[in-house]
């Protein structure tokens, strides 16, 4: 009976953090839009990015939302057993390509990412799709073709994603347990994560009634994921509002301070991944190709709103790890490829 305590520890000290990076928020904001001579105006750019922000995420949480309910319901854990491999090497290629099977943006993933943890998903098959798939399925494909054609920044794309998601599962698979790295809610029923789902296999609920109990699972899921969309949604169009475009781009020059400008601009901007190939189409030229590179690859494993999401499956430990190391592996990658290829 000690897990309700624990999980309403949690909870408040989530509420708490989020109130106090949203008062912070709004304060910084307030300063501005005070010191400034026409503060209708910059209200109206906050108003007008935070929408594009939410409008453009929110269909695909909601996608992310129903495919976690019909795990929930029709996927028991004794088939991620059966199906998916053990040994770390070929669990981790299995999670790049899962997003073939699971096509789901940053903002979808994370709900899905954590319903498998529940079902049992080994640990490197999971960070390995909570990393690949936003860029490592067929939307994706299929927009950064439309905007670039196939060639090397597509297969660049795909290759550096490949690599570091799946260099990142590998670290977890070989030194990380659950216990230590997940939140509770997100743990199998075995291993203290809850008393919603029987430890012994019962049978798949019939077509009509497994239906409704999967939406019943993906509202829940809606609103708790919805919340830290939002905040993460308000947070970005704050940044993209109060920190001048110009300035960073201003920074863009050289081998090594172009990539770390664009992973910035990936990471504040937070597009999502089906569309992000149409915004660094507009960086070419200006940018390196190493960099450009970095944008589309780093962007789509780590940006604010999913960092906030992360919260909700990880230790906040394990949500550092999650955004240092992509970020460093995508750093030297970008770095390598503007001294050593011409794009």
């Amino acid at each position: 009976m000690t897990e309700s305590p624990v999980g309403l520890r949690i909870f408040a000290r989530r509420t708490l953090l989020l109130a106090a990076v949203l008062i912070l928020a709004g304060l910084v904001l307030a300063a501005v839009l005070l010191s400034t001579d026409n503060p209708v105006v910059l209200l109206s750019i906050f108003s007008t990015r935070f929408l594009g922000i939410f409008i453009e995420a929110v269909p695909f949480l909601l996608l992310g939302t129903l495919v976690s309910g019909l795990l929930e319901v029709f996927v028991r854990p004794e088939d991620i057993a059966r199906y998916v491999p053990r040994r770390a090497l070929p669990a981790t290629l299995v999670g790049t390509l899962m997003g073939f099977a699971f096509p789901v943006c940053e903002c979808g993933v994370v709900p899905v990412v954590r319903r498998l943890f529940h079902k049992g998903l080994p640990m490197s098959v999971g960070v390995t799709f909570l990393l690949a798939a936003p860029v490592m399925n067929p939307i994706v494909l299929a927009s950064t073709i439309a905007a670039f054609g196939f060639g090397p920044v597509l297969i660049g794309r795909f290759v550096i994603t490949l690599v570091v998601a799946g260099g990142v599962g590998l670290v977890f698979a070989f030194g990380a347990r659950p216990q230590e790295i997940l939140q509770p809610q997100s743990l199998m029923p075995v291993m203290g994560g809850g008393t919603d789902v029987c430890p012994t296999p019962a049978p798949r609920p019939g077509l009509w009634s497994g239906f409704h109990q999967a939406f019943e699972h993906a509202i829940d899921e809606f609103f708790e994921m919805g919340r830290d969309l939002i905040i993460g949604s308000l947070l970005a169009a704050a940044m993209q509002t109060l920190i001048s475009q110009e300035v960073l781009l201003a920074l863009g020059r050289g081998p090594v301070v172009s990539v770390l400008v664009m992973q910035v601009l990936a990471f504040v901007l937070s597009v999502c991944s089906t569309v992000d190939a149409f915004l660094a189409l507009a960086f070419v030229g200006t940018f390196t190709g190493g960099s450009i590179l970095a944008f589309l690859t780093f962007g789509p494993m780590v940006d604010i709103k999913s960092t906030l999401m992360f919260l909700g499956v990880f230790k906040r430990k394990t949500v550092l790890y999650l955004i240092l190391l992509p970020l460093l592996m995508t750093l030297l990658i970008g770095i390598w490829t503007n001294l050593n290829v011409n794009l």
